[in-house]
């Protein structure tokens, strides 16, 4: 797919390596109870099923995702939690969406801000960055000819082989379709809906690349942020020497 989100496989590798447990249980708490909030049955509401997924792909405890549901549908009373958009630009005018999860708006907004014009980032007006997206659905999963198949036969729009996963997009509205056909002869290593690029924008020079990851970086390390989504490309060799 033209525009493939390099940003998304940078995020899964570094994610690997140096996430902080309690932060991605507080982000994939968020993302549960925001989830919820259009029914606490994930049978009926994919997207609690999608967030269910991958809490317990990172070990999130029972109890922990129980009480995210419960939190989210309104069992528990207190703030409700909403989910908000940010839209931005990055150093070498890298578009960037923010989503995140949160009861107290003023506070996200105020750090999300703060993330951006503290490095080289400036936020954008609504609609002036989304426009270079398109939101899809995507699923991983090994990278096999079967699976590759199967993908297909299902309903995918594409697939793009990436090392030794397969990433499957899909229509949006086909997601759930598509990830069950997979599920039920297959490991889904991921699943979620993203914001994919139309085109990117490739970053090769070291010194430019360090200040858009440590942008990205800074926006993630927000509790309340859930995703976040960009059109830049760094080749693997300049990853490799940051």
């Amino acid at each position: 797919m033209a525009g493939h989100s390099k940003w998304a496989s940078i995020k899964r590798q570094k994610g690997a390596n140096d996430a902080k447990r309690g932060q991605i249980f507080t982000k994939l708490g968020n993302a549960i109870a925001v989830a919820a909030k259009n029914g606490k049955d994930p049978e009926l509401n994919p997207k609690l099923a999608l967030a269910i997924d991958k809490a317990k792909a990172a070990n999130m405890p029972n109890a922990n995702i129980e009480k995210a549901i419960k939190r989210g549908s309104g069992e528990l009373g207190g703030d409700q939690i909403e989910e908000l958009a940010y839209e931005g630009y990055g150093p070498e005018g890298v578009a960037i969406i923010v989503e995140a999860a949160t009861d107290n708006r003023n506070r996200t907004g105020s750090e999300v801000r703060a993330a951006f014009t503290k490095n080289g980032g400036k936020l954008a007006d609504a609609g002036s960055v989304a426009y270079q997206f398109s939101q899809k659905g995507v699923i991983r999963v090994e990278n096999t000819e079967d699976n590759l198949m199967m993908a297909l036969d299902a309903g995918a729009e594409d697939v793009e082989e990436e090392g030794k996963e397969l990433v499957v997009y899909t229509d949006m509205k086909d997601l759930h379709k598509v990830r069950q056909a997979l599920a039920d002869k297959t490991k889904i290593l991921d699943a979620e809906l993203q914001y994919v690029p139309g085109n990117t924008v490739d970053i090769t020079d070291k010194s430019n690349a360090q200040k858009v990851i440590k942008l990205m970086d800074a926006i993630e390390d927000i509790d309340e942020v859930t995703n976040t989504y960009s059109n830049f490309d760094i080749p693997p060799e300049v990853m490799e020497e940051l």
